[in-house]
């Protein structure tokens, strides 16, 4: 009997955000910290913007993911994007997730999305089932909420934005989940 090597891995790829950017988050998360709403925080280290999460992956399977991302960028250029407005999902009565937005070439980046889902699928990563949302996760909800302070958090938030910024790459990213919360590492990055 042939033993397999392999290890699984927590893997999904992502656009990484310039220092700048993740400053500008954390600013704004800063305020909504103030508020005192019961949500535990994303470091800024763990701030980017999902593409496909893939969950546990076979370690093998790595090389094959990236040459299926290369597939998927073939035909884009680095495109634009900003942080804008910040919201909650699903919606205020049921927060789960303080997200912030994201503008500018949304066409684009919902195109990359779609193009890197369809690669993916051929090689046995499902479809995404909903609709792709571009965002920036920020804090997730711990218990009840205090939907009246929320609301006003929001509103207070309501013009954010940061300063534009070029996607220039996809990485895929692994997870190791640890107590003190999530670490990103980096095993591949393919170049728009």
């Amino acid at each position: 009997m042939i033993e397999d090597l392999s290890e699984k891995i927590r893997a999904f790829i992502a656009i990484e955000l310039p220092e700048r950017i993740l400053q500008r988050l954390v600013e704004a998360q800063s305020i909504l910290k103030g508020r005192h709403l019961g949500i535990r925080w994303v470091r800024k280290e763990g701030i980017h913007l999902t593409l496909k999460f893939l969950g546990n992956i076979d370690s093998n399977d790595v090389e094959q993911v990236v040459a299926a991302m290369g597939r998927a960028i073939r035909p884009f250029s680095p495109f634009t994007l900003r942080g804008e407005g910040i919201g909650v999902f699903p919606d205020l009565r049921r927060a789960r997730v303080v997200w912030a937005g994201v503008s500018g070439d949304a066409e684009g980046l919902c195109a990359l999305q779609s193009d890197l889902d369809s690669e993916l699928k051929k090689i046995g990563f499902p479809k995404e089932k909903r609709a792709f949302n571009g965002h920036l996760t920020l804090g997730r909800v711990k218990g009840r909420l205090d939907r009246t302070k929320l609301s006003e958090a929001l509103k207070a938030l309501s013009d954010f934005q940061t300063e534009p910024f070029t996607a220039q790459s996809v990485v895929l990213f692994q997870s190791d989940l640890r107590q003190g919360g999530a670490v990103y590492s980096k095993l591949a990055e393919v170049a728009l």
